[in-house]
């Protein structure tokens, strides 16, 4: 092989290997590793432009219930929560985790979707972990931007939010104790 041709080809190369891993790294930031979902940052771009382009926007948040079964399995309810959180969501929005057991979701419409019943049934589906039924709960709120005076993704994640500590006074968390 030439040697000219070699020593102009190895930094091309150095700088693919680099620029390979700044893309993995940037990629991973934006990624939860143990769900494979969006993380708040990755979330707000892509809910802002679905709420920016479409008047039947709708933003929910979900919160987990207490998890008292132990980090491995907690992480069995946050992975399977996702699943099902992305299942429902479909094509028609994201859905990110925005740490530890607190999930959003924007959606250009929930016409689309199965629907919040059949979301709060999925979400309160016990999940198989090592051989035994984890029960599973969690806290929804839902706002509608259509609802808000200024239909901004900011206000909407506060709406939801509101809604979801509502729903936490009324859900099962209650019921335990």
């Amino acid at each position: 092989m030439d040697t000219h041709l070699l020593a102009a080809a190895l930094p091309a190369l150095g700088w693919a290997a680099h620029t390979s891993l700044l893309t993995h790294r940037l990629t991973t930031a934006r990624r939860d590793p143990l769900t494979g979902l969006h993380t708040r940052d990755g979330f707000t771009t892509r809910a802002d432009r679905i709420t920016r382009r479409h008047p039947d926007a709708a933003v929910l948040l979900v919160d987990l219930d207490d998890d008292t079964h132990g980090h491995a399995a907690g992480d069995a309810v946050i992975t399977a929560t996702a699943h099902r959180l992305t299942r429902w969501t479909g094509a028609h929005g994201i859905t990110a985790r925005l740490g530890g057991d607190e999930f959003a979701t924007a959606l250009t419409s929930l016409t689309p979707t199965a629907g919040l019943a059949a979301l709060r049934e999925a979400l309160h589906r016990p999940v198989a972990h090592h051989g035994r039924w984890i029960d599973t709960g969690a806290s929804l709120g839902i706002c509608h931007l259509a609802d808000l005076p200024a239909p901004t993704l900011t206000d909407a994640l506060a709406a939801a939010d509101a809604a979801m500590y509502a729903d936490k006074g009324h859900g099962r968390r209650n019921n335990h104790h």
